[in-house]
């Protein structure tokens, strides 16, 4: 890859000072970033770089999504009703639908997460599982050039699809994490359903296998109080007090959701270093009791690790993690307690302590030179930047995710003028209308359109 410089832009840089360089010129080498300055200093160091002008535009670090499915969901994007329980959305949808889907399924779908992940900024997916295929999964997220960490779900719960003996899961993980890169964009992770549908002996021995590959791990608990009631009958204490005596918190575990928290788990995840992704669009689209129950915005406040997410197509329809900002710093508003999430806070989620939250936050998060050009245009034309406010509110209050100009990932490239650069949309598009009729058919699943629909011509 060969020199490039952003030029003319206001920088959002989310350093410690979290400055921000107005007219500011961004220079890329191979992938990483290489200098920031003026135009003419950046210009007499790089001779001949290509360039990109980002005059009135604002440049901010790539975001972080800390829990996106990406797998067979957005192939329904919309499609499940929202009058129905979680409970139904998984199980009469979601199940069947995953049960019935192929690999090549599996990598359009991935494909069609990581264009819309880069479309609305963010340049790093965490994948908190997929089911059957996900060396598929990190090929798909691969071809549109996302950053992604990708795992393959494992649980051992008896008479449960998919299931397997712990020490069959771990090896599957293993196996999983060991065919996927080491370093570059997409690498693996280890990735359990969690719930209750794994034993101790498997969440003790994700743990070990992740020490001993050095990767990150994830699974799900407690997004809504069924965790709580399944627990208390398994063990007689709450899920992450019952990790806690497991050994299995600590810096390495990234816990998806964690919504249902009494006050010695939030004590437990705050002291052993344990991050928690908050996907507050996903509670609120499946009525999970968010406002009732959250406690993501007192761990915060106590100096935890919190990322945000947007979880599945089937709960958050689209992953935009600047609406998750918003929704998190607007909630917690709204409950009139002192000292809310203030919108720099709500955006640092979204950035730099979302990158820390994975593990990544000395590679991304912030544009700072030696860290990876991974990089966001927004173009400042649209209505939605004029008049130019304050840019930390503007950036979360001000719905701007649809400014998205350009994206460059490790330092390519990957969308120019609102285009994707490596894959070709127009055929994904007619391949996901194919593909989404094939799978509801086979899946025996036939949707339920809101509102009557006929063609103009059959009238």
């Amino acid at each position: 890859m060969t020199d490039l410089l952003i030029v003319g832009g206001d920088v959002v840089t989310m350093d410690p000072a979290r400055r921000v360089l107005t007219g500011a010129t961004v220079a890329v080498s191979g992938d990483s970033i290489a200098a920031l300055g003026t135009a003419e200093e950046l210009r007499a160091l790089f001779p001949g770089a290509r360039e990109i002008d980002a005059s009135g535009c604002v440049v901010i670090p790539g975001l972080v999504n800390a829990h996106q499915h990406t797998t067979v969901d957005p192939l329904v994007r919309s499609t499940i009703p929202d009058h129905i329980g979680s409970q139904e959305s998984i199980f009469d949808w979601i199940v069947p639908l995953h049960a019935h889907a192929d690999g090549d399924d599996d990598e359009l779908a991935a494909t069609i997460t990581a264009i819309d992940c880069l479309s609305r900024g963010v340049t790093t997916v965490l994948e908190p599982g997929t089911v059957a295929f996900p060396e598929r999964v990190a090929a798909g997220l691969g071809t549109a050039g996302v950053r992604a960490r990708v795992g393959g779900w494992g649980w051992d719960a008896k008479d449960v699809p998919f299931g397997a003996p712990a020490g069959e899961v771990l090896a599957r993980q293993e196996d999983i994490v060991r065919s996927l890169p080491t370093t570059g964009p997409v690498t693996g992770w280890v990735t359990l359903v969690g719930h209750d549908l794994a034993s101790d002996q498997l969440f003790t021995g994700a743990v070990s296998l992740a020490e001993r590959l050095d990767v990150g791990l994830t699974w799900h608990i407690s997004p809504g109080p069924a965790d709580i009631e399944a627990y208390a009958l398994r063990c007689g204490r709450r899920p992450v007090i019952h990790f806690r005596e497991l050994g299995v918190l600590g810096p390495r575990l990234l816990l998806g959701h964690a919504v249902w928290l009494d006050d010695a788990e939030v004590d437990a995840i705050v002291e052993t270093g344990t991050a928690v992704a908050a996907c507050p669009g996903a509670y609120l689209r499946l009525a999970q009791g968010y406002t009732r129950a959250s406690r993501h915005a007192e761990l915060v406040r106590r100096g935890g690790r919190v990322a945000l997410g947007c979880d599945a197509h089937n709960a958050g329809d689209g992953p935009d993690v600047l609406l998750a900002a918003y929704l998190f710093a607007a909630l917690e508003r709204d409950r009139d307690l002192p000292d809310p999430v203030r919108a720099e806070q709500a955006f640092a989620l979204a950035t730099i302590d979302g990158a820390r939250a994975i593990g990544l936050g000395e590679r991304i998060g912030s544009l700072e030179v030696g860290k990876a050009a991974d990089i966001v245009v927004l173009d400042a034309r649209d209505p939605a930047w004029v008049p130019r406010g304050d840019l930390a509110r503007q950036l979360v209050w001000g719905h701007v995710s649809r400014t998205v100009r350009d994206v460059l990932v490790d330092g390519r490239v990957v969308v120019r003028d609102r285009r994707p650069t490596g894959v070709d949309l127009a055929a994904v598009a007619a391949a996901a209308a194919e593909r989404s009729a094939a799978l509801l058919r086979r899946a025996g699943i036939t949707p339920r359109p809101t509102w009557p629909t006929e063609r103009a011509a059959d009238r």
